[in-house]
């Protein structure tokens, strides 16, 4: 179907979810879409929730924002913290205010566990416990985040078999639930409260090696715009530290590490686009529980034509 195939747009505001890996074209889509169609964007994205964290989060430009509605960005200092719980309250509200106006909501990102809590509710677990979070980082800095998974995998090994050894905020996260309520996470997840499922198209790569290069390149673009001197800017503010969930965000911990003189710009530029492949790889196993996604391939041909068909036909099955 082509695009003129996909006015059900303009007469629908169903919610839809549009979904991928980083560097899969997501933003680019959902803007040309916007040109065409009533569309606001909601933005399904952790990192982009902080201001002052734009060259390396690829932020929405001001044009971009001033010529599009964008929702859910620049909300926290990065010294804050942000929830699944808190983005599933607030997408729901946009999404009913959004189609009041006669408008489409389009969850725009790549943070599937958000998405996955809109679409499927939120577990029971316990909320954060700030004093706890400081000593299991301190503990982290003296024996490191492997030693750490390999402490989760005794207790939790389900949950430590889908986490990676260095990937600290969640290993973090499973020993908290663990220590406040003796449970392993993977015994509390999926006691939550259903609801109705928003349709999934999922931007995912045929060629995983295109989607590689691509990471690559748009690390290269970001050092080219001034990356390293944004988080210059962050560390000289004297409120931020590197165990911060805005600072773990791919790319700035490892820019933080090297700003630290850890290890030189050619290592940080190695380890950055390794995490970020790492992460991409994260966000497609998560795509891939999600057995009802339309599916287009962000590495072949423009899938511009195809986004837009797949979602003429929800407008078509949401008005039938």
């Amino acid at each position: 179907m082509t695009v003129a195939g996909a006015a059900g747009l303009s007469q629908a505001s169903a919610a839809v979810l549009l979904l991928g890996p980083t560097a899969s074209g997501k933003s680019a889509v959902a803007m040309r879409l916007a040109e065409r169609f009533p569309i606001e964007i909601v933005s399904v994205d952790s990192a982009l929730v902080y201001r002052g964290m734009d060259i390396g989060t690829a932020k929405p430009t001001p044009a971009e924002r001033a010529a599009v509605p964008h929702h859910l960005i620049d909300l926290l200092d990065p010294t804050d913290a942000y929830s699944a719980a808190r983005f599933v309250a607030d997408a729901r509200r946009l999404i009913d205010e959004i189609g009041r106006r006669g408008r489409r909501p389009l969850l725009v990102g790549g943070t599937m566990l958000y998405a996955k809590a809109l679409n499927d509710g939120l577990d029971a677990l316990p909320a954060a416990d700030p004093a706890l979070r400081r000593q299991l980082d301190d503990e982290a800095s003296r024996i490191g985040w492997p030693a750490m998974h390999a402490r989760l995998a005794r207790i939790d090994a389900a949950t430590a078999a889908r986490l990676e050894p260095g990937d600290a905020q969640r290993i973090q996260r499973a020993l908290e639930i663990h220590a406040l309520t003796g449970q392993p996470m993977s015994t509390l997840v999926g006691r939550s409260v259903a609801s109705r499922p928003l349709p999934v198209i999922a931007l995912e790569p045929s060629d995983r090696s295109l989607l590689h290069r691509r990471i690559g390149s748009r690390f290269d673009a970001m050092l080219a715009a001034g990356f390293l001197d944004e988080v210059a800017r962050l560390r000289a503010r004297g409120d931020l530290n590197a165990g911060l969930p805005s600072m773990r965000c791919v790319g700035y911990r490892q820019a933080w590490s090297h700003l630290d003189g850890e290890y030189d710009r050619a290592t940080m530029i190695e380890r950055a686009v390794a995490a970020t492949r790492q992460l991409a790889k994260r966000q497609l196993t998560w795509l891939r529980s999600m057995p009802s996604r339309h599916v287009v391939d962000c590495t072949g041909a423009d899938p511009f034509d195809a986004v837009a068909a797949c979602i003429a036909a929800v407008s078509r099955t949401a008005q039938s």
